[in-house]
């Protein structure tokens, strides 16, 4: 490993993942080892003080491009121009800091655990899921980082590690999900639990839009890991899913084996909460964690979050797919 990056594993209270301190600026040189440190640290990587990035935001992009062959173009997403960075496309905007952004998500009910913690396990904790799984082939690698955060207490990212979930399922859960697959749901077509538990009607699919498989158990690409790969209440598709081939609906037997699934797969033993410092990187893995944001009070507070996301080596079930995000229309033209 480059003499220029110390690490230590596992990250704090955690059992995976690590912390990567460089000793040059990134201006000076890019630390070319970061793949490799991401791989054997399970998907999870902290890189701390690196606010030479607030100032030269290209160094995130450039940053980036050492975890993959391509790095997303917010501008052809269909993503609004008001949370795509000005200067540099590759960057999405995760903030309050510009009208019509995102607001954080609500408190989980009760705030706190019965012992005072912070709530991290579904169905308490929601929100979890992994970027883009409703999208073939999906993406693999994501870079968060801290421009402007908000006070430690609040904010939180929080991780769960699915080699560490799938490795501890009871054997007759491994012998039911390894062949299975998993339907997931683009935000915003109405197919989330919450529309089927009101009963609404779904309006129809642009052909773009559709519900995509993927397996529930993944085998990584790189590592050879395999580890559960779902998410829950707003990323799965629970008209037609949320598994196919099972009882469709809120209310079916898939609806039953996602719930007892996302309980282990957010058990706090496999769980990270990262609490952030201006300057603070995170670079995650997609193909083997899920995450989940925490509140803050945005009428109060701001924070503004820089997001990269990097594609190029999904895994060979995914060979010569075209990408089923893309109108037809401008895949061909």
């Amino acid at each position: 490993m480059s003499a220029s990056i110390e690490t230590t594993r596992p990250l704090p209270k955690a059992a995976f993942g690590a912390t990567a301190r460089l000793a040059r600026p990134l201006a000076s040189e890019l630390p070319r080892g970061l793949p490799q440190i991401l791989a054997e640290a399970g998907g999870l990587l902290l890189i701390p003080g690196l606010k030479e990035i607030s100032r030269e935001p290209g160094l995130l992009v450039q940053l980036s491009r050492l975890f993959g062959p391509e790095v997303e173009d917010y501008r052809h997403l269909l993503t609004g121009r008001h949370v795509v960075h000005e200067t540099q496309p590759e960057i999405f905007l995760v903030t309050n800091t510009v009208p019509g952004a995102r607001p954080p998500p609500a408190q989980p009910d009760p705030p706190l655990t019965v012992d005072g913690g912070l709530p991290v396990q579904y169905p308490h904790r929601t929100g979890w899921h992994t970027d883009q799984s409703y999208r073939r082939p999906p993406p693999d690698i994501s870079l968060f980082y801290a421009v402007m955060p908000v006070d430690r207490s609040r904010g939180q990212t929080l991780f769960a590690s699915g080699i560490l979930a799938y490795e501890a399922l009871p054997t007759r859960l491994k012998a039911r999900v390894d062949t299975l697959q998993g339907l997931h749901a683009q935000p915003g077509t109405g197919r989330g639990r919450k529309d089927a538990l009101a009963g609404k009607t779904p309006r129809p699919f642009a052909p773009h839009e559709r519900s995509q498989p993927q397996p529930v158990v993944r085998t990584h690409p790189v590592t050879g890991q395999r580890a559960l790969y779902l998410c829950e209440y707003g990323q799965m598709d629970w008209f037609d899913g949320p598994f196919v081939g099972m009882q469709p609906g809120p209310h079916g037997d898939g609806a039953a084996l996602l719930d007892e699934l996302m309980s282990h797969y957010t058990r706090p033993e496999f769980v990270y909460v990262h609490e952030w410092t201006e300057g603070d990187l995170l670079v995650w893995d997609n193909r083997c964690l899920i995450h989940s944001a925490t509140w803050y009070d945005a009428d109060r507070e701001r924070r503004l979050m820089w997001r990269t996301t990097v594609r190029g080596n999904p895994g060979a079930i995914y060979a010569g797919e075209r990408r089923s995000w893309i109108p037809q229309e401008t895949a061909t033209a």
